[in-house]
């Protein structure tokens, strides 16, 4: 059997469970950079709406699942603060998409993510993060504040839950697949 391996990010702002979501899916232990917050954070690090938050991504996460027997995906999670920009080049480049993770307590977290893939021309799909319980907006509400291509799918997720985060990457992967150029 002839194995393909697809590079995909996990993004999004400070907080919106990147490192859960490849945790959660991933086969194999993940790779994490957390760090404990310290007080060196404070005034830096804008922990409204998730006060809980004691830990934060340095560099990357990375995990792997496999979608289909011959189809694995290499999950790569970036750090949500401004900060850690400078390693989402390496991280995207090569990839074939992105999901965005959108807390809709935080929407304007998610902006800068969702700028940069569009910059970019890499696919991605937006996926209202539920871990925090029900979303109190509509589909159309979070795209209106998200400024959403209708192009870009909307989904909702549990980055908790293993089979959630698994059919928000199969869509990724079709969403991307649907944008590769027709050969002939």
């Amino acid at each position: 059997m002839d194995r393909k391996s697809v590079k995909v990010v996990v993004a999004g702002g400070f907080g919106t469970g990147k490192t859960t979501m490849v945790g959660s899916v991933s086969e194999i232990p993940p790779l994490t950079t957390e760090e404990v917050l310290t007080e060196a954070s404070i005034g830096v690090d804008d922990v409204t709406g998730i006060e809980d938050k004691t830990s934060t991504t340095v560099a990357l996460d990375f995990g792997r699942i496999t979608i289909a027997e011959d189809v694995v995906l290499y999950l790569f999670g970036t750090p949500g603060q401004d900060r850690f920009w400078f390693i989402w080049d390496e991280l995207a480049q090569g990839a074939i998409g992105a999901v965005v993770l959108v807390d809709t307590r935080r929407l304007d977290s998610s902006f800068a993510a969702i700028d940069y893939f569009e910059r970019r021309g890499i696919p991605f799909v937006a996926a209202v993060n539920q871990f925090f319980g029900e979303c109190l907006y509509t589909e159309d509400e979070i795209r209106g504040a998200l400024e959403l291509d209708p192009a870009v799918p909307l989904l909702w997720t549990d980055a908790r839950d293993r089979a959630s985060c698994k059919e928000t990457l199969i869509e990724l992967v079709k969403h991307a697949m649907r944008r590769l150029p027709v050969p002939g």
